[in-house]
């Protein structure tokens, strides 16, 4: 068995798979970069070695430091997590060249799979049936263009070596193609040095299916069932469970075969995840699901599928790694209950799920007793330099039905401040009517639109109960200041005698004169004058009405500003261009994700400070449209 074990990683995984060697013994040393010097992960681990600056091309992507550190602390493994260099067969390679031991796939599998268009071809002779595409090694533009035309729109371009939702374009109509293919490609190349793509049909009521395979040195191959991955935003997951809602016991037997054919095809040893598309306009059929990838490292949503086999999943790749065979064979393995997952983002909704950043002041979740997979605590710091995920809330229930109710419980409460989260809108999503109903589809989030969002205005209850917090912490403070504003107006348990405001997020909100407090809210302080409400997910900050209230204005109307840290890629107009509104101006690269900036209205580009390859703050002017009428 491996006795020491070097975490090629970092937050939430990291964090994971230390847990799982303490309990079996084994040493574990960390890496870190600059950002991470006090992340959670370093202090869990036995050991830690810096290993660079904070941008991952300089630290968690540079094998040759990774393996340095393992031979300098004596670790026997290295274990990839997932994300980073987790498929990267020249890394694995090179582990297995310097005498260590990799916790995962042989190079050979992980290169046969590494590829999209590979793997298809690879698949269909290993009898797994694909999803109709072009897989070829032309890219030419008008080539690709004419392939597409073929497939028929609607269509997904999808970057070879992609993953995660990067390097992927939905493409409806012929007059989009050349501008979703060109940011496919550059986004792919930025992201996995490797700007090839596929063109694919796209499915219209598509699920997503994945099955959970495990092989050994030994020649032995299981699946531990399917999931389903279908609420996604953007094609990034977003809320995934186990088993599929809807599959019969038929189907899943078929589905499961074609995903041990696909890993033995590949003679796979350790954690992997065979994907596909289901077709579920007449509910989920065997002969409606096609192959789309194999993921051959371990998934972010690999909870859910412990939770209902009772399996350690990274125990298995532990002693799989160390020449053990399988702790189970097929038999023995068994679906028990249903399990969620949340992905909590540090990501603001109501602003187009721009991530997020700073420090987390305010961190908790209602109860204990729902598992929480984090790499942060309160008071970490969300740094823009790599994935937003604050952590993965999975509960599990005898049923769906109680699955559901034990994840909007474990929501409910869930509060991030002052960094935003998404944690409104996965309430909202999860006791959304079509998802209760288990027909989730992977556009079900952008069918909802801004139905998903929380209301960012907070309701008499939100309001109520921050007075009353106020009134409960400072009652012994009435003698001077704003308190004395807020009080005289506001007792406990009677009407107020006059008049009473209270402020949110600069706005001033006049209370109801008998403030309803039913329901479920969690309050706690986060300033001397201001109290956190959390309801359903959403925070609010409630405060003592500010003398200098409405004295703070944002950017001028035509500012260009940027949403957060970033680095420019692209600046697409030229100061004194006439532009419409809507017309792309800049692309912003952040937290490893391209965002496009347009015009508000249409005028005149002036005030042009963007420049491609600049790194910005947020809120940094990058450009200012003057209005038709004052250009």
């Amino acid at each position: 068995m491996i006795q020491s074990l070097l975490i090629a990683n970092r937050g939430e995984i990291a964090c994971r798979i230390i847990r799982t060697a303490r309990a079996m013994g084994i040493r574990t040393v960390a890496v870190y970069s600059d950002a991470d010097a006090h992340a959670l992960h370093v202090r869990q681990a036995d050991q830690a070695v810096h290993i660079g600056p904070s941008p991952a091309r300089e630290s968690y992507l540079v094998g040759e430091k990774i393996i340095a550190a393992a031979k300098a602390t004596g670790a026997q493994a290295i274990h990839p997590g997932y994300g980073f260099l987790s498929e990267n067969a020249a890394f694995a390679q090179a582990v297995i060249d310097a005498g260590l031991i990799w916790v995962g796939p042989k190079p050979a599998s992980i290169e046969a799979m590494g590829l999209k268009d590979a793997a298809k071809a690879l698949m269909q002779a290993a009898g797994v049936p694909v999803t109709p595409g072009y897989m070829g090694e032309n890219q030419d533009g008008a080539f690709l263009a004419e392939q597409a035309g073929q497939i028929g729109y609607p269509v997904l371009i999808k970057a070879v070596a992609g993953g995660g939702g990067k390097g992927m374009r939905l493409v409806e109509a012929a007059a989009d193609f050349a501008d979703a293919l060109a940011s496919c490609q550059r986004e792919a190349s930025a992201s996995f040095g490797n700007a090839h793509v596929l063109i694919e049909k796209y499915i219209q009521r598509p699920r997503h299916i994945e099955v959970q395979v495990f092989g050994d040195s030994h020649g032995n191959v299981v699946h531990l069932f399917e999931r389903d991955c279908s609420l996604q935003r953007r094609h990034q997951k977003v809320i995934e469970e186990a088993p599929a809602p809807g599959m019969d016991e038929e189907t899943r037997q078929a589905i499961c075969a074609a995903a041990v054919r696909a890993a033995r095809a590949v003679d796979y040893e350790g954690a992997g995840t065979i994907e596909f598309i289901a077709d579920a306009s007449e509910g989920l059929r065997a002969d409606r699901i096609w192959f789309m990838e194999m993921n051959t490292r371990l998934q972010v949503e690999h909870p859910v599928t412990e939770e209902i086999t009772g399996v350690d999943l990274v125990e298995w790749q532990l002693r799989v790694a160390s020449g053990e065979p399988l702790p189970k064979q097929q038999d023995e393995l068994s679906i028990n209950g249903w399990a969620m997952e949340a992905r909590l983002y540090a990501e603001d909704p109501a602003k187009g799920f721009l991530p997020s950043t700073g420090r987390l002041d305010r961190y908790c979740l209602p109860d204990e007793a729902f598992r929480v997979d984090s790499g942060v605590e309160e008071f970490s710091v969300i740094s823009p330099f790599y994935d937003p995920m604050i952590a993965k809330v999975i509960v599990h229930g005898w049923d769906r039905d109680q699955a559901i109710t034990q994840m909007i419980e474990a929501l409910e409460g869930t509060a991030v401040w002052p960094v935003k989260s998404n944690a409104g809108f996965l309430y909202r999503a999860v006791d959304h009517p079509v998802f209760r109903t288990g027909d989730v589809t992977t556009g079900m989030i952008a069918e909802l639109g801004d139905a998903l969002i929380p209301d960012q205005t907070p309701d008499s209850e939100v309001l109520g109960q921050g007075a009353r917090h106020l009134v409960q912490a400072f009652e012994n403070k009435v003698n001077h200041g704003r308190y004395n504003e807020l009080l005289e107006g506001f007792r406990l348990n009677r009407n107020p005698a006059r008049d009473l405001w209270v402020q949110v997020d600069g706005q001033l909100h006049l209370l109801p004169k008998v403030p309803d407090f039913s329901g479920r809210t969690y309050t706690s302080a986060a300033t001397p004058e201001t109290a956190l409400v959390t309801k359903r997910g959403q925070t609010f900050v409630v405060g003592v009405p500010r003398t200098d209230a409405g004295s703070h204005h944002s950017a001028a109307d035509g500012a260009i500003l940027a949403p957060m840290p970033g680095k420019v890629i692209a600046v697409l107009v030229a100061e004194g261009q006439a532009v419409a509104k809507g017309d792309k101006l800049l692309t912003l690269e952040a937290m490893k994700m391209e965002h496009t900036l347009t015009a508000p209205f249409a005028g005149t580009v002036a005030d042009l400070a963007a420049v491609a390859g600049a790194q910005v703050q947020v809120e940094a002017l990058l450009a200012r449209i003057a209005p038709e009428d004052a250009a």
